[in-house]
């Protein structure tokens, strides 16, 4: 007779690790317990139903108890809450919802994976019926039938992470009126703040009203108030800003709780019992980057550490690597995906590091549909190792995010990286693609080989008048251009070297950077000493300058903006 293995939580975490135990062990026993009426929904495509992208919700559901009994003699239990582990016994009560009685059910492993809970802050109006979360299938279903139903068009969304965003996105696309308001000054907290910049436009762009540097303070009728007082049309609300790890059966059961409030747990996955195992977004994991613990609500991590977890049980050895932290969104016309570090959590962890950022094109540009990525390469100083990246473009900016997660899986450097041997056509990328071009621009930054300045330096060097470039041709200088940069094109400058002085900083830009570094290049060779290649160049500090401009009503730096 095989182990009875008894699983709390029948989404990505507790369906993987049940579907991997029967795989292993065909005469075990196993029953899976989740307090909502679906298993195994996928969660990640819950705000897709407010559009239309997935019509009928009940698709979002990918299996049914009945399939799961009938196909891997898995029992799912839905609708039954374990309200108690009691480990002297080694049994669980559960709590049956709909006939409201408490029975108790023993096991041999009992497997944790009871997910994070939206946090709803303690606010006034935060429990009134047109506020909402996004959690389950049943959730979006409400929010869908709620704004439909009341025939509404302003919906506030609170909080600019990956739920909150999303459902923006999706409201929007419904064509309702979405206001996002988000606490931090940027959406989006894996990319850097010049990186969100490309983000908050297409937000803009594409009708998202967004505040920002700015919290729900009350809920009202008919409208939010916000921290500084602004008051925003909202017939509906939807939280998101942020999940709490549901740790209530571990702590009453006495299961160590880690240092970030999560369920403390060892390299296979064990809590503080050997028979208890947990998997999840409500266990900690190690950032095998930042050296220490940490919480990571993914997916792709909650199913790899089920696999770990049922092999275990079942005595095959595994490894634990750790996380590094790799993520994707499509947003409006724009995919954006990063992985590892980006530069503000190296700076806080204290690290020498430098970053490039670029935007070569992610196809051969003669080719149609051929858009710039900005890619944005982040690696340790003075060792050249990754650290980690983040790319948006219309194009294929996962594959390029998930060959830097794979370099830094293997401790690989900016080295490892240039001499990457990777596919090539003309209507997928190009022959020196973005992330070996992104590994030789840093090695030339490593190497000393020439100076930049970021996106974020160049207002300052504007309105000190510094001695700024255009490298571009006339036309696109006179299309629009710093207020203070003088035109002298790459294929003249060799001609007027009279007119670049050599006792002050040069600054030298063009669209996208690649002229602009050629002529930093040249002038290095020709003797000069203080020149700057403007990282990003016109494109780039468009993009970073141009939501600030909006919302903040400042000084433009350019003459007109130019976004192509």
């Amino acid at each position: 007779m095989g182990k009875k293995v008894l699983i709390v939580g029948g989404v990505a975490g507790g369906a993987s690790v049940a579907a991997r135990v029967r795989r292993l062990d065909e005469s075990a026993e196993i029953i899976m317990f989740e307090k909502g009426p679906h298993v195994s929904f996928s969660n990640c495509s819950l705000p897709y139903h407010l559009s239309g992208i997935v019509e009928d919700s009940e698709k979002l559901v990918l299996m049914s108890p009945d399939i799961f009994k009938s196909r891997y003699n898995i029992e799912a239990r839905v609708q039954q809450e374990v309200i108690q582990i009691n480990r002297d016994k080694k049994t669980i009560t559960v709590k049956d919802l709909i006939s409201d009685k408490t029975y108790e059910e023993g096991y041999d492993k009992l497997v944790l994976s009871p997910g994070a809970s939206p946090i709803r802050p303690n606010l006034e109006g935060i429990d009134n019926s047109n506020v909402f979360t996004v959690r389950n299938v049943v959730d979006i279903e409400n929010i869908n039938s709620y704004i439909k139903q009341k025939g509404m068009k302003d919906i506030a969304v609170i909080g600019g992470g990956f739920i909150g965003v999303e459902v923006a996105e999706n409201l929007k696309l419904a064509n309702y009126n979405v206001t996002l308001v988000e606490f931090a000054n940027q959406v989006m907290a894996p990319f850097d703040y010049d990186m969100a910049q490309i983000l908050h436009k297409e937000m803009v762009d594409h009708g998202v009203e967004l505040i920002l540097d700015d919290g729900l303070a009350k809920i009202s009728d008919g409208y939010i108030t916000t921290n500084s007082g602004r008051k925003i049309d909202a017939q509906a609300v939807v939280l998101a800003i942020g999940v709490r790890p549901e740790t209530n059966l571990a702590k009453e059961a006495g299961l160590e709780i880690g240092e970030t409030g999560a369920i403390k747990v060892d390299s296979n996955y064990l809590t503080s019992d050997r028979d208890i195992y947990a998997v999840g977004d409500a266990i900690e994991v190690y950032h095998r980057l930042l050296q220490k613990q940490t919480r990571l609500a993914l997916a792709g991590p909650a199913q790899k550490q089920a696999r770990v977890a049922a092999d275990h049980m079942h005595g095959i050895p595994t490894r634990n690597i750790g996380v590094i932290g790799s993520s994707s969104i499509h947003l409006f016309d724009l995919n954006a995906a990063s992985t590892g570090l980006n530069a503000r959590t190296a700076e806080q962890a204290g690290m020498m590091y430098d970053y490039v950022y670029l935007m070569p094109g992610d196809k051969v540009g003669l080719m149609p549909d051929s858009n710039p990525m900005h890619f944005k390469l982040v690696y340790e100083y003075p060792t050249g190792r990754i650290l980690g990246a983040q790319a948006i473009g219309k194009g294929n900016v996962d594959k390029r995010i998930d060959v830097i997660a794979t370099m830094i899986t293997m401790n690989g450097t900016l080295e490892d990286l240039k001499d990457l041997e990777l596919t090539y056509s003309p209507m997928l990328g190009t022959a020196k693609d973005v992330v070996n071009h992104a590994a030789l621009v840093g090695l030339n930054l490593l190497k000393g080989r020439y100076k930049e300045v970021k996106v974020s330096q160049v207002r300052e060097l504007v309105e000190s008048n510094a001695f700024i470039i255009d490298a571009r041709e006339q036309g696109e200088y006179n299309t629009g251009h710093f207020k203070n940069a003088v035109n002298i094109p790459l294929s003249e400058f060799r001609q007027r070297l009279d007119e670049i002085p050599k006792d002050q900083p040069v600054y030298i830009h063009c669209r996208s950077g690649q002229r602009s570094y050629n002529m930093v290049m040249a002038l290095q060779n020709l003797g000069y000493e203080n020149v700057y290649n403007i990282s990003g160049s016109y494109l780039g500090v468009n993009l970073y300058e141009y939501f600030n401009d909006l919302v903040t009503g400042r000084e433009r730096i350019v003459t007109e903006y130019n976004f192509k």
